[in-house]
Protein backbone atom coordinates (compact mmCIF):
# COMPACT_ATOMS: atom_id res chain seq x y z
CA UNK A 1 0.00 0.00 0.00
CA UNK A 2 1.08 3.14 -0.84
CA UNK A 3 2.25 5.55 1.71
CA UNK A 4 0.33 8.85 2.58
CA UNK A 5 2.32 11.82 2.05
CA UNK A 6 3.55 13.67 4.94
CA UNK A 7 2.49 17.36 4.62
CA UNK A 8 4.12 20.17 6.72
CA UNK A 9 1.05 19.96 9.11
CA UNK A 10 2.59 16.51 10.47
CA UNK A 11 6.01 17.92 11.29
CA UNK A 12 4.39 20.83 13.06
CA UNK A 13 2.73 18.47 15.05
CA UNK A 14 6.15 16.51 15.83
CA UNK A 15 7.94 19.20 16.71
CA UNK A 16 5.21 20.83 18.82
CA UNK A 17 5.74 23.80 16.64
CA UNK A 18 3.17 26.02 14.50
CA UNK A 19 2.46 25.92 10.98
CA UNK A 20 4.16 29.13 9.99
CA UNK A 21 6.99 28.30 12.30
CA UNK A 22 7.90 24.93 10.15
CA UNK A 23 7.37 27.09 6.68
CA UNK A 24 10.10 29.99 8.11
CA UNK A 25 12.47 27.28 8.54
CA UNK A 26 11.92 25.46 5.02
CA UNK A 27 11.38 29.14 3.43
CA UNK A 28 14.29 31.17 5.11
CA UNK A 29 11.31 34.29 5.10
CA UNK A 30 11.71 35.04 8.79
CA UNK A 31 14.10 33.90 11.26
CA UNK A 32 13.75 31.18 13.44
CA UNK A 33 15.26 30.64 17.05
CA UNK A 34 18.25 28.09 16.32
CA UNK A 35 16.35 25.62 19.02
CA UNK A 36 13.38 25.58 17.01
CA UNK A 37 14.92 25.03 13.61
CA UNK A 38 16.49 22.12 15.32
CA UNK A 39 13.56 20.46 16.77
CA UNK A 40 11.81 21.43 13.06
CA UNK A 41 14.48 19.79 11.30
CA UNK A 42 15.14 16.60 13.18
CA UNK A 43 11.45 16.00 12.75
CA UNK A 44 11.16 16.56 8.68
CA UNK A 45 14.10 14.48 9.15
CA UNK A 46 12.15 11.62 10.91
CA UNK A 47 9.43 11.85 8.97
CA UNK A 48 11.12 12.14 5.73
CA UNK A 49 9.58 15.06 4.82
CA UNK A 50 10.32 16.85 1.40
CA UNK A 51 9.35 20.62 0.83
CA UNK A 52 7.34 21.33 -2.26
CA UNK A 53 9.86 23.94 -3.30
CA UNK A 54 7.79 24.74 -6.56
CA UNK A 55 4.38 25.57 -4.53
CA UNK A 56 6.01 27.66 -2.32
CA UNK A 57 7.45 29.71 -4.92
CA UNK A 58 3.73 29.92 -6.45
CA UNK A 59 2.45 30.81 -3.03
CA UNK A 60 4.79 33.22 -2.25
CA UNK A 61 5.28 34.95 -5.62
CA UNK A 62 9.27 34.24 -4.29
CA UNK A 63 11.65 32.32 -5.78
CA UNK A 64 14.46 31.07 -3.51
CA UNK A 65 16.30 29.06 -5.90
CA UNK A 66 19.56 29.73 -7.70
CA UNK A 67 20.85 28.40 -10.42
CA UNK A 68 24.30 27.31 -11.99
CA UNK A 69 25.66 26.13 -14.89
CA UNK A 70 29.40 25.28 -15.24
CA UNK A 71 31.41 23.32 -18.54
CA UNK A 72 32.11 20.28 -16.23
CA UNK A 73 31.35 18.43 -13.23
CA UNK A 74 34.16 16.54 -13.43
CA UNK A 75 36.53 19.26 -12.83
CA UNK A 76 37.58 20.02 -9.56
CA UNK A 77 37.80 23.81 -10.20
CA UNK A 78 34.31 23.58 -10.89
CA UNK A 79 32.77 21.17 -8.39
CA UNK A 80 35.20 23.09 -5.82
CA UNK A 81 33.13 26.56 -7.20
CA UNK A 82 29.76 24.72 -7.18
CA UNK A 83 30.26 23.69 -3.60
CA UNK A 84 31.41 26.66 -1.88
CA UNK A 85 28.48 28.87 -3.59
CA UNK A 86 25.82 26.17 -2.36
CA UNK A 87 27.46 26.82 1.22
CA UNK A 88 26.72 30.58 0.84
CA UNK A 89 23.23 29.91 -0.69
CA UNK A 90 21.89 28.01 1.91
CA UNK A 91 22.67 30.86 4.51
CA UNK A 92 20.59 32.90 2.86
CA UNK A 93 18.03 30.78 2.43
CA UNK A 94 18.57 29.45 -1.12
CA UNK A 95 18.17 26.32 -2.76
CA UNK A 96 20.47 25.91 -5.29
CA UNK A 97 20.35 23.71 -8.81
CA UNK A 98 23.44 22.59 -11.01
CA UNK A 99 23.89 21.77 -14.58
CA UNK A 100 27.06 20.57 -16.41
CA UNK A 101 26.85 21.42 -20.26
CA UNK A 102 29.69 18.97 -20.28
CA UNK A 103 32.09 21.42 -22.89
CA UNK A 104 29.06 21.18 -25.43
CA UNK A 105 27.65 24.57 -26.67
CA UNK A 106 24.02 22.29 -28.05
CA UNK A 107 23.78 20.66 -24.60
CA UNK A 108 24.52 24.28 -23.48
CA UNK A 109 21.44 25.82 -24.58
CA UNK A 110 18.99 22.92 -23.39
CA UNK A 111 20.88 22.88 -19.93
CA UNK A 112 20.26 26.73 -19.98
CA UNK A 113 16.46 26.15 -20.88
CA UNK A 114 15.88 23.26 -18.41
CA UNK A 115 16.91 25.76 -15.61
CA UNK A 116 15.32 28.42 -16.35
CA UNK A 117 12.33 26.98 -16.42
CA UNK A 118 12.94 26.88 -12.77
CA UNK A 119 12.00 30.86 -12.70
CA UNK A 120 15.59 31.28 -10.63
CA UNK A 121 15.85 34.33 -8.57
CA UNK A 122 19.54 34.23 -10.02
CA UNK A 123 22.01 32.63 -12.00
CA UNK A 124 25.61 32.00 -11.99
CA UNK A 125 27.03 31.02 -15.56
CA UNK A 126 30.39 29.53 -16.81
CA UNK A 127 29.83 29.43 -20.55
CA UNK A 128 31.83 26.51 -22.07
CA UNK A 129 33.27 28.50 -24.80
CA UNK A 130 33.51 32.25 -25.82
CA UNK A 131 30.69 32.14 -27.53
CA UNK A 132 28.04 33.31 -24.82
CA UNK A 133 24.83 31.80 -25.34
CA UNK A 134 22.70 34.34 -26.47
CA UNK A 135 19.93 32.92 -24.06
CA UNK A 136 22.29 34.40 -21.34
CA UNK A 137 21.94 37.87 -23.30
CA UNK A 138 18.21 38.07 -23.73
CA UNK A 139 17.66 37.05 -20.03
CA UNK A 140 20.51 39.62 -18.75
CA UNK A 141 18.17 42.38 -18.65
CA UNK A 142 15.73 40.76 -15.80
CA UNK A 143 17.39 38.02 -14.92
CA UNK A 144 19.98 38.97 -11.90
CA UNK A 145 23.52 37.14 -12.91
CA UNK A 146 26.82 36.74 -12.99
CA UNK A 147 29.11 35.24 -14.91
CA UNK A 148 32.46 33.21 -13.47
CA UNK A 149 35.99 32.40 -15.08
CA UNK A 150 34.64 34.31 -18.40
CA UNK A 151 34.75 37.35 -20.15
CA UNK A 152 32.09 38.08 -22.83
CA UNK A 153 34.51 39.27 -26.00
CA UNK A 154 31.39 41.63 -26.88
CA UNK A 155 31.19 43.89 -24.15
CA UNK A 156 29.98 43.09 -20.26
CA UNK A 157 26.48 42.93 -20.79
CA UNK A 158 26.32 41.30 -16.78
CA UNK A 159 29.04 41.55 -13.88
CA UNK A 160 32.14 39.22 -14.01
CA UNK A 161 34.68 37.44 -11.43
CA UNK A 162 37.87 36.02 -13.20
CA UNK A 163 41.26 35.95 -12.20
CA UNK A 164 43.97 37.76 -13.89
CA UNK A 165 45.16 34.81 -16.25
CA UNK A 166 47.82 36.97 -18.10
CA UNK A 167 49.54 37.72 -14.81
CA UNK A 168 49.16 34.12 -13.64
CA UNK A 169 50.83 33.25 -16.89
CA UNK A 170 53.51 35.43 -16.62
CA UNK A 171 53.93 34.54 -12.87
CA UNK A 172 54.99 30.74 -13.73
CA UNK A 173 56.81 32.01 -16.70
CA UNK A 174 59.28 34.49 -14.80
CA UNK A 175 59.45 31.23 -11.87
CA UNK A 176 60.53 29.19 -14.52
CA UNK A 177 63.23 31.65 -16.37
CA UNK A 178 64.75 32.73 -13.02
CA UNK A 179 65.24 28.89 -11.85
CA UNK A 180 67.35 28.63 -15.02
CA UNK A 181 64.91 27.95 -18.16
CA UNK A 182 65.38 29.17 -21.45
CA UNK A 183 62.41 27.29 -23.14
CA UNK A 184 59.22 27.09 -21.78
CA UNK A 185 56.69 24.41 -23.12
CA UNK A 186 52.74 25.04 -22.49
CA UNK A 187 50.45 22.79 -22.24
CA UNK A 188 47.13 24.20 -22.99
CA UNK A 189 43.39 22.38 -22.94
CA UNK A 190 41.39 24.72 -25.18
CA UNK A 191 42.75 27.67 -26.92
CA UNK A 192 39.49 28.50 -28.34
CA UNK A 193 38.76 30.04 -24.91
CA UNK A 194 39.62 33.39 -23.41
CA UNK A 195 41.22 32.14 -20.14
CA UNK A 196 43.39 29.73 -21.63
CA UNK A 197 44.87 31.95 -24.35
CA UNK A 198 45.29 35.00 -21.59
CA UNK A 199 47.97 32.60 -19.54
CA UNK A 200 49.37 31.53 -22.61
CA UNK A 201 50.05 35.47 -23.83
CA UNK A 202 51.15 35.86 -20.24
CA UNK A 203 53.57 33.36 -20.62
CA UNK A 204 54.57 34.54 -24.12
CA UNK A 205 54.95 38.24 -22.85
CA UNK A 206 56.90 37.65 -20.42
CA UNK A 207 59.21 35.15 -21.71
CA UNK A 208 59.90 38.43 -24.97
CA UNK A 209 60.46 40.42 -21.92
CA UNK A 210 63.44 38.36 -20.25
CA UNK A 211 64.55 37.85 -23.80
CA UNK A 212 63.70 34.15 -23.72
CA UNK A 213 61.78 32.43 -26.91
CA UNK A 214 58.15 32.22 -27.45
CA UNK A 215 56.62 28.66 -25.96
CA UNK A 216 56.28 25.93 -27.54
CA UNK A 217 52.00 25.54 -26.80
CA UNK A 218 50.50 21.96 -27.24
CA UNK A 219 46.56 21.44 -27.28
CA UNK A 220 45.37 18.48 -24.57
CA UNK A 221 42.07 18.98 -24.58
CA UNK A 222 39.61 18.74 -20.93
CA UNK A 223 40.08 14.97 -20.43
CA UNK A 224 43.06 13.68 -18.49
CA UNK A 225 42.84 10.60 -20.32
CA UNK A 226 42.96 11.54 -23.83
CA UNK A 227 45.33 14.87 -22.85
CA UNK A 228 48.02 11.99 -21.80
CA UNK A 229 47.81 9.99 -25.33
CA UNK A 230 47.64 13.55 -27.02
CA UNK A 231 51.20 14.31 -24.39
CA UNK A 232 52.62 11.37 -25.17
CA UNK A 233 52.54 11.08 -29.06
CA UNK A 234 53.43 15.04 -28.79
CA UNK A 235 56.79 13.63 -26.92
CA UNK A 236 57.32 10.90 -29.17
CA UNK A 237 57.60 13.76 -31.83
CA UNK A 238 59.37 16.90 -30.16
CA UNK A 239 62.61 17.84 -28.74
CA UNK A 240 61.98 16.64 -24.69
CA UNK A 241 61.17 19.59 -23.05
CA UNK A 242 62.70 21.71 -20.05
CA UNK A 243 60.20 22.93 -18.46
CA UNK A 244 56.44 22.37 -18.84
CA UNK A 245 53.52 24.78 -17.81
CA UNK A 246 50.05 23.13 -17.59
CA UNK A 247 46.96 25.47 -17.88
CA UNK A 248 44.71 23.57 -15.86
CA UNK A 249 44.24 20.97 -12.77
CA UNK A 250 43.40 18.58 -15.69
CA UNK A 251 46.24 19.42 -18.42
CA UNK A 252 48.52 19.07 -15.13
CA UNK A 253 47.14 15.73 -14.89
CA UNK A 254 47.38 14.69 -18.30
CA UNK A 255 51.53 16.15 -18.38
CA UNK A 256 52.53 13.94 -15.30
CA UNK A 257 50.93 10.43 -16.82
CA UNK A 258 52.37 11.84 -20.46
CA UNK A 259 55.79 12.31 -18.82
CA UNK A 260 55.28 9.18 -16.74
CA UNK A 261 54.53 6.91 -19.95
CA UNK A 262 57.59 8.42 -21.29
CA UNK A 263 60.14 7.79 -18.86
CA UNK A 264 60.89 11.34 -17.94
CA UNK A 265 61.26 11.99 -14.13
CA UNK A 266 59.86 15.23 -12.36
CA UNK A 267 62.48 17.07 -11.60
CA UNK A 268 64.97 15.64 -12.67
CA UNK A 269 64.66 16.11 -16.36
CA UNK A 270 61.59 17.60 -16.64
CA UNK A 271 60.44 20.79 -14.56
CA UNK A 272 56.26 21.33 -13.73
CA UNK A 273 53.96 24.02 -12.94
CA UNK A 274 50.36 22.84 -12.22
CA UNK A 275 47.06 25.00 -12.24
CA UNK A 276 44.66 25.39 -9.81
CA UNK A 277 46.21 24.21 -6.32
CA UNK A 278 44.78 21.06 -4.49
CA UNK A 279 46.22 18.41 -2.32
CA UNK A 280 46.87 15.80 -4.30
CA UNK A 281 49.39 18.33 -5.93
CA UNK A 282 51.16 18.32 -2.53
CA UNK A 283 51.09 14.98 -1.57
CA UNK A 284 53.55 13.46 -4.15
CA UNK A 285 56.88 11.82 -3.62
CA UNK A 286 58.31 14.99 -5.74
CA UNK A 287 55.06 17.67 -4.56
CA UNK A 288 53.81 20.14 -7.21
CA UNK A 289 55.00 23.97 -7.81
CA UNK A 290 51.67 25.56 -9.09
CA UNK A 291 49.57 28.52 -9.54
CA UNK A 292 46.89 28.76 -7.20
CA UNK A 293 43.74 30.15 -7.75
CA UNK A 294 41.94 32.15 -4.96
CA UNK A 295 38.63 30.09 -4.63
CA UNK A 296 37.11 31.10 -1.97
CA UNK A 297 37.77 34.46 -2.81
CA UNK A 298 36.10 33.86 -6.27
CA UNK A 299 33.38 32.20 -4.88
CA UNK A 300 32.49 35.11 -2.36
CA UNK A 301 32.84 37.79 -4.79
CA UNK A 302 30.43 35.90 -7.32
CA UNK A 303 27.85 35.24 -4.14
CA UNK A 304 28.37 39.25 -3.25
CA UNK A 305 27.34 40.33 -6.71
CA UNK A 306 24.49 38.12 -7.72
CA UNK A 307 22.87 38.74 -3.86
CA UNK A 308 23.51 42.37 -4.53
CA UNK A 309 21.22 41.84 -8.36
CA UNK A 310 18.60 39.87 -6.72
CA UNK A 311 18.34 42.35 -4.41
CA UNK A 312 17.44 44.84 -7.53
CA UNK A 313 20.49 46.51 -7.68
CA UNK A 314 20.66 48.24 -11.40
CA UNK A 315 24.27 49.51 -11.29
CA UNK A 316 26.32 49.20 -14.47
CA UNK A 317 28.10 45.63 -14.91
CA UNK A 318 31.04 45.30 -12.86
CA UNK A 319 33.78 42.92 -13.39
CA UNK A 320 36.12 41.37 -10.37
CA UNK A 321 39.42 40.53 -11.74
CA UNK A 322 41.49 39.13 -8.72
CA UNK A 323 44.83 38.04 -8.44
CA UNK A 324 46.60 34.25 -7.83
CA UNK A 325 49.74 33.03 -6.56
CA UNK A 326 52.28 30.71 -7.06
CA UNK A 327 53.12 28.05 -4.72
CA UNK A 328 57.10 26.90 -4.93
CA UNK A 329 57.52 23.36 -3.97
CA UNK A 330 59.84 20.84 -5.65
CA UNK A 331 58.72 19.61 -9.01
CA UNK A 332 61.18 22.73 -10.51
CA UNK A 333 64.58 22.62 -10.83
CA UNK A 334 66.90 24.90 -12.73
CA UNK A 335 69.87 24.20 -14.85
CA UNK A 336 71.88 24.70 -11.63
CA UNK A 337 72.82 22.64 -8.90
CA UNK A 338 69.63 23.19 -7.09
CA UNK A 339 67.72 25.55 -9.94
CA UNK A 340 66.59 27.66 -7.66
CA UNK A 341 66.63 31.63 -6.56
CA UNK A 342 67.60 32.15 -2.96
CA UNK A 343 63.80 33.44 -2.94
CA UNK A 344 62.08 30.53 -4.38
CA UNK A 345 64.72 28.07 -2.29
CA UNK A 346 63.30 29.33 0.71
CA UNK A 347 59.61 28.85 0.22
CA UNK A 348 59.70 26.02 -1.46
CA UNK A 349 61.38 24.57 1.99
CA UNK A 350 58.62 26.51 3.86
CA UNK A 351 56.21 24.96 1.38
CA UNK A 352 54.11 28.82 0.74
CA UNK A 353 53.50 30.64 -2.04
CA UNK A 354 56.79 32.96 -3.69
Amino acid sequence: MARARVTIRHVAARAGVSIATVSNVFSGNRHVAEDLRRKVEAAAEALEYRPDRAASQLRSGQARVVCVLVPDLDDVFFTGLVSRLEVMARKDGYDVIVASSRDDAALEQSRLRALLGWRPAGLVAVPCSDEIPQILRDEAGHLPMVLADRLPPAGAFADTVMIDNAAAGALAARHLVETGHDEITIAASNLSISPIRERVRGVAEMAASLGRPAPRVVELGSSAERGTEVFVRWLAANPAPSAVFALTNVTTLAVLGGLARAGIEVPEQCSLIGFDDYPWMSARKTPLTAIRQPLDEMAEAVWARLRLRMAGSDEPAQRALLAADLQVRRSVRGAGATGLTAAAEQAAREGGPW
